[in-house]
């Protein structure tokens, strides 16, 4: 009993420390960034920096249209312009 107390201890405070070395990711100010928060409903805001480099407004549409039709993202259609051009602008894929 004292052995899984003091595991359950030190599973703890390594998860704390490695909790606290994680940072907020916050979505850049711009037109369309209430409507991009809707995004956390389903996953964190990292996902959006992680595939920034890959996408166009075409495939931010395309991957917004996808969260809504195919794991049911509580999106209104009418939000799905203003978020693709939110994050094509913001997160948009560079100029090569």
């Amino acid at each position: 009993m004292k052995t899984s107390f003091i595991f359950a201890a030190a599973m703890l405070l390594a998860a704390g420390g490695s909790l606290a070395q994680e940072s907020t990711v916050q979505l850049k100010d711009g037109p369309g960034r209430d409507k991009a928060n809707a995004c956390l409903a389903c996953h964190s805001l990292d996902y959006i920096q992680m595939n920034s480099r890959f996408l166009d407004k075409a495939g931010w549409t395309a991957s917004v249209n996808k969260m809504i039709n195919a794991f049911g993202a509580p999106i209104a259609r009418d939000d799905v312009e203003p978020i693709a051009s939110y994050l094509a602008q913001n997160y948009g894929k560079l100029p090569q």
